[in-house]
């Protein structure tokens, strides 16, 4: 097996005239931490979407450990070890922080629930209760949605995404919607539970503080395509990036 967990090869995808995916060639080393950044509508979605199984690209393959995903379902694709967690937590409002959890263990569980195998039996709550502590969310368990921080609901989402132990996780803007002052204690949490578990990470980000702080490569998107691929300083030095990414360009 080569050193490369996630690979895509000349991947295409149009909606109507639009262009979101222009022969998008990436190679994901195991272990690696890498961003993606671009404007709106500049493919670093549609890019997530493909990789996860929710849109299916035109042309071109998706795999993954070798394996060929392109047609496979967002379902098999979760099976086989790659998560993500969304930009707006997808959580149950009616359900507490740690009924949140028991959920995304159960629809992770090898086996399902049943009326043989309770849902949440005491086993299933001391490995959610775990999980939560590992976020420093656990203090939440007994709390609804509404009554936490966007920062404890965005660490929630991960924390349910992780429930599979995956093997690579692509996070959607991890730190929008939450204060300034908690950007960095979230990502900081975020990284350090994830690098412990050896999760390849990929994670989309407007916030270039972020980006040069965390990633060992960047992939910047325009029109589609990937017009930089590089360490961080590198990719935000890029003249083309700089113009049509990040508008810095003088």
């Amino acid at each position: 097996m080569s050193g490369d967990v996630l690979i895509t090869e000349d991947v295409n995808k149009t909606f109507d005239a639009v262009t979101a995916a222009n022969d998008v060639s990436v190679s994901v080393p195991r272990g690696a931490i890498w961003s993606l950044i671009g404007s709106n509508g500049a493919g670093k979605t549609t890019f997530v979407n493909m990789v996860t199984g929710y849109v299916k690209p035109d042309t071109g393959r998706i795999l993954f450990e070798n394996a060929d995903i392109t047609s496979r379902s967002p379902r098999e694709i979760t099976r086989l070890g790659i998560r993500r967690s969304f930009q707006i937590p997808q959580l149950c409002a009616e359900l507490s922080v740690l009924e949140n959890m028991l959920v995304a263990q159960s629809l992770n569980a090898a086996e399902p629930p049943s009326f043989w195998r309770q849902a949440r039996s005491q086993s299933d709550v001391d490995r959610a209760m775990a999980t939560l502590e590992k976020f420093k969310i656990v203090d939440n368990s007994d709390r609804l949605m509404g009554e936490i921080s966007a920062g404890v609901r965005k660490l929630l989402d991960i924390a349910m995404a992780i429930a599979g132990n995956p093997k690579v996780m692509l996070l959607d803007e991890p730190t929008s919607g939450v204060a300034a002052e908690e950007k960095f204690p979230i990502m900081d949490l975020v990284m350090e539970v994830l690098t412990a578990s050896d999760v390849t990470i990929l994670f989309v980000e407007h916030d270039m503080d972020i980006v040069t702080r965390y990633s060992q490569r960047v992939l910047a998107f325009y029109d589609g395509r990937i017009v930089a691929n590089d360490a961080p300083d590198e990719v935000l030095a890029d003249e083309v990036v700089q113009r049509y990414v990040t508008g810095t360009a003088r």
